[in-house]
């Protein structure tokens, strides 16, 4: 997994800025798995800002054409993907779906909305991979339809050591904008968060399950 060091502190600080990912080490985040986390990420918000959102599509751009080269069509993974693939899809001028975490229970049933050949070349687009399981999950639907999955692109990543297993076991090259060691880093930078709460940070980041235990036997 490779990701270019100016662009990502830059999109940390962007993320930050607009509230996109949030710290909170007294009063942590629920996870919907019930875990305790002190950070929530949530990448749609920067949808709301053209400037970061142009950017973060140009770096988008950049980085398909330099780790992928040219593909055949953009994937999106619903939905924190979706918007974000259009715009890479658009700039490019190459076709586009999007991939839902399993297929619909009325109408056509798709799983896979758009027009997908078999033999394609796809290039998918995520917001935010943590565990990987989801975004794995389009990736495997795209290759059942027959597609040849060059890659994933996405703003952010926690680094778990899960996610980094999974993708491997499921040969998955990953490229992300910005990881949880740069932003946590930015963040103590920009005077978001003290050396004290970046030392719990980083304790998450080894062992969240760990973290997450302790907050809740703390009544946190």
């Amino acid at each position: 997994m490779k990701t270019n060091e100016i662009t990502a502190v830059q999109t940390a600080k962007s993320l930050l800025q607009v509230k996109a990912i949030k710290l909170n080490n007294e009063n942590p985040f629920t996870w919907a798995s019930g875990r305790k986390s002190p950070i929530y990420c949530d990448n749609r918000v920067t949808l709301s800002y053209p400037e970061i959102r142009t950017y973060i599509r140009q770096q988008f751009v950049e980085a398909l054409n330099e780790y992928f080269g040219d593909c055949e069509m953009i994937a999106g993974v619903a939905t924190g993907g979706i918007a974000q693939g259009v715009l890479v899809a658009q700039d490019l001028c190459k076709p586009f779906c999007y991939v839902r975490s399993e297929q619909k229970s009325h109408g056509l049933t798709n799983q896979i909305e758009g027009d997908v050949h078999e033999g394609q070349s796809v290039v998918v687009i995520e917001d935010l991979v943590s565990t990987g399981k989801s975004s794995l999950i389009a990736v495997n639907a795209l290759r059942e339809k027959g597609c040849k999955v060059k890659g994933m692109l996405a703003i952010f990543t926690y680094g778990l050591d899960v996610a980094l297993k999974n993708f491997a076991e499921a040969k998955v090259e990953l490229h992300t904008l910005t990881n949880y060691n740069t932003l946590i880093g930015v963040a103590r930078d920009e005077n978001y968060i003290s050396n004290e709460e970046m030392s719990s940070l980083a304790d998450w980041r080894v062992n969240p399950e760990k973290w997450s235990d302790e907050r809740i036997a703390m009544g946190k």
